[in-house]
């Protein structure tokens, strides 16, 4: 009768899509600038009478986001799903231009976890840039153990201008130093390390049909930004004169690998 996922963000406004509401809602800050990087934490409460084993955060298709990393999550392996763009966003830390970005993340529970009902988990990202927009919308959906799905709820973040150009001063920093990158990779190489040393990691890393302990293979240079295409230097064709600079990047088409990644702790935060 009533909507079996109850989301609470801990950085923006919550509301349902399906059902009579649920939710409390905590807005910690009550804002958060545009253009900066955020850690999100969404609470998610199973009010179905079935354990949840799967959640799956969509990131709105006509608001993507460069950068969307799972951070670490006790009993959770987080899995991303990938899209391809027309035109590049840049990315927080260092402004380099990308095509594929993160469509959704998906958290599936190992180990014999679950969210029970009247349980709930927290699940955590960090996102950036986030759009010039005054709100953005992110939908949740969720799986339970019998693989039937959950009805689902939007999250909205509220989102304020950045006037004194702070977030963005504090970006070009980040890109003149070029430091980010070498500690995002040395922080996913130890996200990974950490998960084979540990038991719930080999839960995680052992997951049938996920090629995860490979990813600590290949080498110092690998970051977690996995199958990610940099922008061509030359683009082939320019912008047609019909381009409004407000539309938000055309997805063209939809990467289907879905990857399995070690979650993170590295923070999105300017």
């Amino acid at each position: 009768m009533g909507t079996a996922l109850t989301l609470v963000t801990t950085v923006g406004v919550l509301g349902a899509t399906a059902g009579p509401a649920f939710a409390d809602v905590t807005v910690s800050p009550a804002s958060v600038p545009q253009g900066s990087g955020q850690n999100l934490t969404y609470h998610v409460v199973n009010d179905g009478a079935r354990p949840l084993t799967q959640v799956t955060l969509q990131i709105p298709a006509d608001s993507p986001i460069a950068e969307v990393y799972p951070l670490s999550v006790d009993d959770w392996a987080p899995r991303i799903e990938w899209q391809n763009l027309s035109q590049p966003l840049k990315t927080i830390h260092n402004g380099s231009p990308v095509t594929q970005v993160p469509k959704a993340i998906t958290w599936v529970a190992v180990g014999g976890a679950s969210i029970p009902p009247g349980g709930a988990a927290d699940l955590s990202v960090a996102v950036g840039p986030l759009p010039t927009l005054s709100s953005i919308t992110f939908a949740l959906t969720g799986k339970y153990a019998d693989g039937k799905a959950a009805p689902g709820m939007t999250a909205s973040l509220a989102l304020t201008p950045d006037p004194d150009g702070s977030v963005a001063a504090a970006g070009h920093a980040h890109a003149a130093t070029g430091a980010p990158a070498a500690d995002e990779d040395a922080l996913f190489r130890q996200a990974v390390a950490e998960a084979q040393d540990n038991d719930r990691g080999a839960a995680v890393l052992s997951l049938a049909g996920w090629v995860v302990a490979g990813l600590a293979l290949l080498g110092a240079g690998w970051l977690v930004l996995r199958g990610r295409h940099r922008a061509r230097e030359e683009p082939d064709e320019g912008p047609s004169p019909e381009d409004d600079e407000t539309t938000a990047p055309e997805a063209i088409a939809p990467v289907e690998e879905k990857e399995t990644v070690a979650a993170g702790r590295w923070s999105l935060k300017s």
